[in-house]
């Protein structure tokens, strides 16, 4: 989990509601290949609760995958939502949403998202960040 990132996943979580899987595992780690892990993981008609990844089912399910960056929106952030929709597929699901989650919008990349239509760019408020928990 990221200190920064965590907090705005949960923050657009909480504005959809349903079961909330953080960093889950899209792709296991390989010889031939490195881990890959989304942020977030809503299924918006699931019970209201967190989840791990061990405990629920894509399959047959509305999906939305959700990549968060504490910063402007950039060609990684978008890429990271781009693939992480084309890799949830093999978890059959009914649908899915891809959410490109930040701080600031990038007007030459967002008007190119209208050629993705399964991914959105949303803008977290600035408020929402990380608090260091007070100590006991």
């Amino acid at each position: 989990m990221s200190k920064h990132e965590t907090p705005m996943t949960r923050w657009y979580w909480e504005q959809i509601g349903g079961t909330l899987i953080e960093e889950f595992p899209v792709v296991r780690n390989g010889k031939d290949c490195s881990g890959r892990w989304i942020d977030g993981v809503i299924l918006p008609d699931g019970e209201r609760r967190i989840a791990r990844a061990s405990e629920v089912s894509l399959k047959g399910q509305r999906v939305i995958a959700v990549q968060a960056k504490d910063k402007r929106l950039g060609m990684g952030l978008l890429g990271q939502a781009l693939f992480s929709a084309r890799l949830l597929r093999k978890f059959e699901p009914a649908s899915i949403e891809s959410i490109a989650l930040c701080r600031v919008v990038d007007r030459a990349l967002a008007d190119l998202m209208c050629e993705f239509p399964d991914v959105k760019v949303v803008l977290c408020p600035k408020e929402i960040c990380w608090v260091q928990p007070s100590p006991q």
